[in-house]
């Protein structure tokens, strides 16, 4: 089974969305942590929300440091914000494939809460579609710089 750890700043929308989407769709292939570099210490509301109307399980969800995975093998780093990904991973991630899904933070997103919600749902298509494309492929063969490649073609999918 890979371990991946989905990375964003604030460990609150994005890359919990990443996280619960990879433990639903790659049952048992998968094993899915998110983390923060400065992580806001909850999960949002809307995300949980938009998960949970899709029946993506919420469960164990919460908003952590990376340092809390220290101890944890990781495979494949996802960073899904452009802050993360201009940040130096800790040095237990040297080892692992890495990747940037950059996507616009739902958080940031003004308006109506219809409008609100229209963003974290379009997070979570987002994340929906990179994912079932990652699962396509023979990731437990590729060489890892085949599979680097692979995963930042993939985060530059647009809908």
């Amino acid at each position: 089974m890979l371990n991946i750890l989905v990375l964003c700043t604030g460990n609150s929308c994005r890359s919990v969305i990443g996280e619960a989407l990879f433990n639903h769709l790659g049952q048992g292939r998968i094993k899915a942590f998110s983390a923060g570099s400065h992580p806001k210490g909850q999960v949002h509301p809307k995300a949980l929300a938009t998960l949970q109307a899709q029946g993506v399980s919420t469960e164990g969800l919460f908003s952590k440091s990376w340092d809390s995975l220290e101890n944890q093998p990781i495979d494949i780093v996802i960073t899904v914000c452009d802050n993360a990904a201009g940040e130096v991973c800790p040095v237990y991630l040297n080892q692992a494939v890495k990747a940037h899904w950059g996507l616009p933070d739902p958080d940031r997103v003004t308006g109506s809460n219809d409008e609100v919600m229209a963003a974290f749902k379009e997070t979570y298509r987002a994340l929906e579609q990179r994912i079932n494309k990652m699962l396509a492929l023979p990731l437990e063969t590729m060489p890892a710089d085949e599979l680097t490649a692979e995963l930042n073609a993939i985060g530059k999918l647009t809908a």
